[in-house]
């Protein structure tokens, strides 16, 4: 073990109270350390921050982390200042005398990290100024967090990202660090390009969340399945519901509210006091549900959140990645739950066809939703798809989503697809599935008789099959690419190049059955054995609920998220070890040095006063 090992391996005791690094922590670590650059890919809750934390921490000067949200920022620096390491952050949120005070501080070389925004980087004078800070106190590295905000055709794309190329021609011998939970084959290559780190060092950590376990349902009155999850599954937990427009998550979150959760509405309509108020709830309570449009969630570090469901269809598979990606960041279980139907593809591609993006953006759009309509259709595990989405290979089963739970029904509907096309070809490829189905099944409506569809060849032929049966129909000949939706036909189906093969015969078709609701597996069941059902029995427990009391208390006490204080994993190691003594408390993960003198004595007196009413 090298001196540099030994000294960022004693940093991560001593100040982070974890025992080992994960993963590729450690050779992270020590690129940046002895003063190389990197690219890291590492997914939500893999332990991101700790590697240029901790070189920060190892080498001369200040750390300048730039994040693209005040939130983030707030949370990194009150988190850090609880181990006792020197952190600050510059953004608009700051007084002017605050932002001096800040800048004092940096001058004199008083901070350890320092957090601003891309805007406040590339202002000429703070680059000045960081020049001075080279040549005085040193600066130890540049991080740059949510580093797939530089693509074009990201999710959470920020054009002044492109600009911090700057870096590497201002700052020549400073260590950068690029990181990021969501990127594919084509962002990855884009954040070398547009940054300059064609020579940086990367690491790619696996994109699977084992943690989380993946479900998505047929959308059947969404807003009552939604009530049904959260009722039986997550009744006092922290979560996040995903909408598509305004309207919808105000309704829902007056709806949830109305069923007794404590639920919030989050998205751009609302003023900035309102945003930040709920915000400031759900960091900062227990069980908040935050009911949002994709405005609300990026660096939004709660550790603690049980599940992510979405009620609308997300834009893309790296949207519902990181989205989804925000449950469980502690590495305990979480869900993310979907509902979808045929509507929300047909009104998605509108949306993006409707839009001012080039042509070329659009196309890369639709492909992106496409690849999202077909996860959301397939009989295979679900874990192996988003991998395989983003070029990795999953080594089998998962054992865990819905698909691997109750393994999909599939039937031979090849005669099925050849009559759902040919209706689409007979009616002229530009109306949509209810009247398809309506000719299918033989219905006579004014519609049907308006366009004299009474008298076609398909008319009828489908009555073995109920509606809802050729609507699952439909909806997978879209899925598989046989079919798509003419936006200007207003969501008319037509062929395309893959449906000729079928309709010829020359292509089987296997679909799947709709599948019934899945039962949540039992406790502590999981392919790796790592993963902990996190509240099951632990909510009726005095103890546990009496280490979340004393968490709160001390939170409300210096105005920061409970979490900032313990972690959930950390009390429930509490619970389960149950030290007696300050050096016992030590050995519990997420207990360094600083929380142990700040906290232990408080902690240890609770589970003293709990084991004596046992």
């Amino acid at each position: 073990m090298t001196a540099q090992t030994s000294d960022a391996a004693k940093i991560l005791h001593d100040v982070f109270g974890y025992a080992r690094f994960r993963g590729e922590q450690q050779a992270i670590v020590e690129q940046i350390a002895r003063g190389g650059d990197a690219l890291v890919l590492m997914p939500t809750g893999g332990g991101k921050s700790l590697c240029y934390q901790i070189p920060a921490l190892l080498r001369k000067g200040v750390g300048i982390v730039i994040s693209p949200l005040i939130a983030l920022m707030q949370d990194q620096v009150d988190a850090l200042r609880q181990l006792g390491v020197r952190a600050a952050y510059l953004n608009s949120s700051l007084t002017s005398e605050t932002a001096r005070e800040v800048q004092g501080q940096l001058m004199r070389g008083e901070l350890d990290l320092l957090y601003v925004a891309p805007e406040r980087l590339m202002n000429a004078n703070f680059l000045g100024l960081l020049e001075r800070i080279e040549q005085s106190s040193g600066i130890a590295l540049f991080a740059i967090d949510e580093a797939h905000c530089v693509s074009q055709w990201g999710h959470d794309f920020r054009p002044e990202y492109r600009e911090l190329t700057i870096l590497n021609a201002r700052f020549p011998t400073v260590p950068r660090i690029a990181l990021t939970a969501t990127a594919d084959t084509p962002t990855r290559r884009e954040i070398v390009e547009r940054l300059s780190l064609e020579d940086a060092r990367q690491f790619v950590s696996s994109f699977d969340r084992p943690n989380i376990r993946y479900r998505v349902a047929l959308k059947n009155n969404a807003m009552n399945q939604l009530q049904d999850f959260i009722e039986k599954e997550h009744a006092n937990d922290a979560g996040i519901v995903y909408c598509l427009s305004r309207r919808r998550v105000d309704e829902t979150a007056l709806k949830l509210k109305a069923l007794g959760f404590d639920a919030l509405p989050y998205h751009a309509g609302l003023d900035a006091a309102t945003r930040a108020a709920h915000q400031s709830r759900f960091l900062r309570e227990e069980g908040v549900i935050m009911v949002a449009t994709v405005a609300f969630g990026m660096g939004i570090d709660k550790p603690n959140v049980r599940f992510v469901a979405h009620i609308d269809l997300p834009k893309s598979m790296e949207g519902y990645y990181q989205e989804t990606g925000r449950a469980g960041r502690d590495g305990l279980r979480a869900d993310a739950w979907m509902a979808y139907g045929l509507g929300d593809v047909v009104s998605m591609r509108q949306m993006l066809m409707s839009g001012d993006a080039p042509e070329e953006r659009r196309r890369v759009e639709l492909q992106k939703l496409d690849a999202l309509l077909g996860f959301c259709e397939s009989t295979d595990c679900r874990h192996q798809l988003l991998l395989r989405y983003f070029g990795e290979a999953h080594p089998g089963n998962c054992g865990e989503c819905d698909n691997c739970i109750s393994p999909v029904q599939t039937w031979d509907a090849t005669r099925a697809a050849q009559m759902a096309l040919s209706c689409v070809y007979r009616t002229g490829q530009r109306f949509g599935v209810g009247h398809l189905v309506d000719v299918l099944l033989g219905k006579e409506t004014e519609r049907i008789t308006r366009f004299g569809h009474q008298g076609l060849s398909t008319y009828g032929i489908g009555q073995a099959h109920t509606a809802a049966q050729w609507s699952s129909v439909y909806r997978q000949l879209i899925a598989c690419g046989f079919l798509e939706a003419d936006l200007e036909a207003y969501g008319g189906l037509r062929l395309t190049d893959g449906a000729r093969p079928v309709l010829k015969g020359e292509q089987p078709v296997l679909l799947r059955h709709d599948a019934p609701p899945v039962k949540r597996k039992s406790v502590r069941e999981g392919r790796d054995g790592k993963a902990r059902e996190p509240f099951v029995g632990a909510n009726e427990d005095p103890l546990w609920q009496a280490l979340r009391a004393k968490r709160l208390a001390l939170a409300g006490e210096q105005g920061v998220p409970p979490y900032v204080i313990f972690h959930d994993s950390t009390l429930l190691e509490m619970m389960e070890h149950r030290p007696g003594s300050l050096a016992e408390m030590a050995r519990i993960s997420g207990v360094g040095q600083g929380k142990l003198a700040r906290y232990g004595d408080d902690f240890l007196k609770v589970l003293e006063d709990q084991s004596r009413k046992t």
